[in-house]
């Protein structure tokens, strides 16, 4: 089994905690008491680390927030996977997909240089778009599945000749692309009712639950609908409602009590769920 997946499901078995946090780190949305330092954005993600990490089981890094910041911005994902403990998975949050050659370079910048355990990829293009990120057995794939916004009408949504919608048809090739157990999809909160569906007919999969907080999905169905029969290969990614809690804070240490007690809030309906 991918070495990745099964450390994700000690992890998950040990804390009792779905939680994935987003790092969706934007300057213009990060409290003012992190411009007092040379690098806020990376005290920013420390802080969020420092007040969570005892109870996520995963980091997800949308790798858009750093890119769009040029050097600067890849620095600071850099520098962020390195105060991100080893027992809690990495997540490129990145969607990448491209031709074979393209595909692999792609590969080899997540899972090489920057080293993530995990990482999101489209299912567009088809398998030999993907087959170089599934090389890496002991990591996690995630593929677009069945995704939390509204256009997920426009073309996973949409019906095939057989009866059943485009999605379907993405988790099947999925399972079946599975190497060592590294196949996962990413099925949004927002459609909890189509999440149970997907869990029953597609028990190996490992999924990433993105659309709880901000987004409106239920939590208390993304961990019921979402886990396995062992309760574990599932996280729930929260994000904005996590680490940009509403109010002001005096200092780091104010911010961080805030966002640990939202985490222990999240932990704890997870845990009576679980």
């Amino acid at each position: 089994m991918s070495v990745v997946r099964d450390k994700t499901n000690h992890r998950i078995s040990t804390v009792q905690s779905l939680l994935c946090v987003g790092l969706d780190s934007d300057p213009e949305k990060i409290p003012g008491i992190f411009f007092e330092y040379e690098n806020p954005v990376l005290e920013f993600n420390c802080s969020v680390i420092r007040a969570t990490c005892d109870v996520a089981t995963a980091y997800k890094l949308n790798t858009a927030f750093y890119e769009a910041r040029g050097i600067e911005g890849l620095q600071d994902m850099e520098r962020t996977l390195r105060h991100i403990p080893d027992t809690v998975m990495t997540i490129a949050d990145a969607k990448r997909a491209d031709i074979g050659n393209t595909s692999r370079m792609y590969a080899q910048a997540f899972f090489e240089h920057w080293a993530f355990d995990a990482v999101t990829v489209a299912p567009y293009m088809g398998f030999d778009s993907l087959e170089p990120f599934f090389a890496y057995e002991d990591k996690l794939i995630f593929v677009l599945a069945l995704t939390s916004n509204k256009g997920s009408e426009d073309f996973e949504e949409q019906l095939m000749q057989n009866g059943l919608p485009l999605y379907h048809h993405v988790l099947g090739k999925v399972a079946s692309w599975s190497r060592n157990g590294n196949a996962g999809v990413v099925v949004g909160a927002t459609k909890s009712t189509l999440l149970g569906e997907i869990r029953r007919e597609f028990p190996d999969l490992f999924l990433l639950i993105p659309g709880v907080g901000a987004q409106g999905g239920s939590l208390e169905d993304a961990v019921n609908f979402g886990v396995d029969g062992n309760r574990q290969s599932a996280v729930i990614n929260v994000s904005r409602s996590l680490i940009y809690p509403s109010g002001s804070f005096s200092d780091i240490d104010d911010y961080e009590r805030t966002v640990a007690r939202e985490a222990l809030k999240i932990h704890d309906e997870m845990k009576r769920v679980l």
